[in-house]
């Protein structure tokens, strides 16, 4: 079965009301390490009620709130979903998560781009996460490659396909970063992160990873992305996350839970707050994510 433009374009997504609470917010740190140094004042106020000022969300729990799940799996979408990769994610953040908050997700499909014959397509949806009183909180972008859907614009008389969404750019080939910072993936990354709501096996048993062509079971995408918003944070921003407003990560290969992840951070000459960024997995000298962008105020 092949996909169908109009019927993706069209596909009505219910909205995706959510209570997390303080005991959330904090999980959902500590999944990413913060407080595995127990003397590190840094992570407190994010895995702890009684830091000065209180507790604080990491901006990039969003990614985990007014999520539909794995939708692309459902029969009428066409989607070959065996082969579908989370390509890319994109967040800008219109005003602070609150440490304790309901919310709403609002998703839809903005995006299907057909790259041809044996090359997939693209698939983008975004979230809008508001307040029950309808603030908005962030706007999310997830870029699917859907790897085995190529050529579908050919099929049933041709179909639409959009305009792709403007291009992340590579990190500066040509001096060193402005700042680095390493941070050590506990062995149980992976089973923590999966408590905040995906529980593809992927990431938990060995033998479905081994399936996959995997030595073991990789770490979420997601993680990767949070881990590399604390470090901008712990970098650039004095450890607020207040200050964080936009990012943008292209993930480039497969992070295992117990390696050591290097975030490397560019400044972009003549635009305060704009850095370019990337990691690597210190054990395998190997770019992980990539053509990263982020904006601090």
């Amino acid at each position: 079965m092949a996909i169908d433009y109009q019927h993706l374009k069209n596909r009505a997504f219910a909205p995706i009301a959510q209570h997390y609470t303080e005991r959330d917010t904090m999980l959902y740190a500590l999944s990413l390490g913060l407080g595995n140094d127990p003397l590190d004042a840094g992570a407190l106020p994010f895995v702890y009620e009684g830091a000065q000022g209180g507790l604080r969300a990491l901006p990039t729990q969003a990614v985990v709130l007014g999520y539909p799940g794995f939708w692309a799996r459902e029969p009428d979408t066409g989607i070959d979903w065996v082969k579908l990769l989370h390509g890319e994610q994109r967040v800008r953040w219109h005003q602070p998560l609150p440490a304790d908050c309901e919310v709403v997700g609002r998703n839809g499909i903005t995006h299907l781009i057909d790259k041809g014959e044996g090359k997939g397509a693209i698939l983008v949806m975004e979230r809008r996460l508001e307040t029950q009183a309808g603030a908005l909180l962030a706007t999310l972008q997830q870029v699917t490659f859907l790897r085995g859907d190529g050529g579908y614009s050919q099929l049933k008389g041709g179909q639409p396909s959009d305009a792709p969404l403007s291009a992340l750019q590579p990190t500066p080939q040509d001096r060193a970063p402005d700042f680095s910072d390493s941070q050590a993936i506990r062995p149980e990354a992976a089973l923590l992160y999966r408590l905040m709501g995906d529980y593809n096996p992927l990431h938990a048993d060995p033998a479905v990873a081994a399936k996959a062509g995997f030595e073991r079971p990789i770490l979420h995408g997601l993680a990767s992305y949070g881990l590399v918003a604390h470090a901008l944070l712990r970098q650039c921003a004095g450890g607020d996350p207040a200050r964080l407003k936009a990012l943008d990560i292209r993930f480039a290969a497969p992070v295992y839970p117990g390696e050591t992840l290097v975030t490397e951070i560019w400044r972009v000459p003549g635009q305060p707050g704009q850095l370019q960024l990337r990691a690597r997995v210190a054990e395998r000298d190997k770019v992980v994510l990539s053509h990263g962008f982020a904006e601090l105020a």
